[in-house]
Order: C-alpha cells, then structure tokens, then sequence
C-alpha cells in the first residue's frame, strides 16, 4: 500500500488489514463532540466510552492518540452519516475529511454506515429508565457503541 493509511467502507478490506483481530475504536463524529466506543479484540461486544468535546483537530487528535494508547487500539470504526437514500451530504464529507486527518496515526480506518444509531442507542438509554439529562450526557458514547457494535457483527461475518 506504500505507506497509505487503509480508509475503507468495506468490512472485509478492513478485516485483512487485522490479521489478528485487535481492540477497535469507534467514534460517532458530530460537530460538538466525539462519542467513543471500544470493543474487545476477539470483536465480541462494544461499549461506551467516554464523551470528548470538539475542538481544534490538534487537540481531539491528541484526546483519541491517549485513548489508543491506553486501549492499544488496532483499527478505527467512524460513522459515516448517510442520507436516509444512501447518498453522501456535508455530514458525510465532514466524516470522511476527519478520517482522512486521523491517518496520520497510521491505524486502519472503517468508515461505518450510521444511519440509525443516534435512535437505536437513544431507545437503549430510554430503556434503562435514563433520565433526559443523562441521555444528553451519553448519547453520543451510546451511538459510537452501536456503530462499533454493527461493524464488529460485520467483522465477525466476513471472516466465514
């Protein structure tokens, strides 16, 4: 690959650039900020982690460099916010351009479709009898663990 930093949407070239599995960072990017997520190295389950707030992209790229080195990350899962019909708008470019700036950490990069993660971990919350101002605080760690979670059930099904 020369070098290049592998940014795909396709789970399986994601997959054979993790020989051996790893722990995977997923991210739910929005324009305040940066929900995390981890999942185990056998790709298994996600989990919430921890909320960062936007900022300047040297300062959240310095937030996620501790957050792999204390997880020993091997890949990035990052929501690509699709139109309801599949095609891409600002969000999506905006996912896209991040993922681009965060090669520079040489890891491999997932870009994830994230249509209804943002409702699907919003009714987990609900669930769990949240209350409105938690949800808020948690929402955005609870969307990155849901597309960490639909990346890792692909992951998981590519490897058959």
């Amino acid at each position: 690959m020369g070098g290049r930093t592998l940014i795909t949407t396709i789970a399986a070239e994601f997959r054979d650039a993790l020989p051996q599995g790893g722990v995977l960072l997923g991210l739910d990017h929005g324009t305040k900020t940066i929900g995390t997520a981890f999942c185990d190295s056998g790709w298994h389950f996600a989990s919430p982690g921890k909320t960062l707030p936007r900022g300047k992209f040297a300062r959240d790229k310095a937030a996620l460099e501790l957050l792999i080195a204390e997880r020993g990350v091997a890949g990035i899962v990052i929501g690509l916010p699709l139109n309801m019909d599949g095609s891409e708008g600002p969000r999506a470019q905006a996912a896209r351009a991040f993922a681009r700036n965060l090669s520079v950490l040489g890891l491999p990069i997932l870009l994830w479709d994230e249509r209804w993660s943002t409702a699907s971990a919003e009714r987990g919350l609900i669930e769990q009898d949240m209350s409105r101002a938690k949800r808020a605080e948690r929402i955005d760690s609870a969307a990155a663990a849901v597309i960490l979670q639909g990346a890792i059930d692909a992951l998981a099904g590519s490897a058959a």
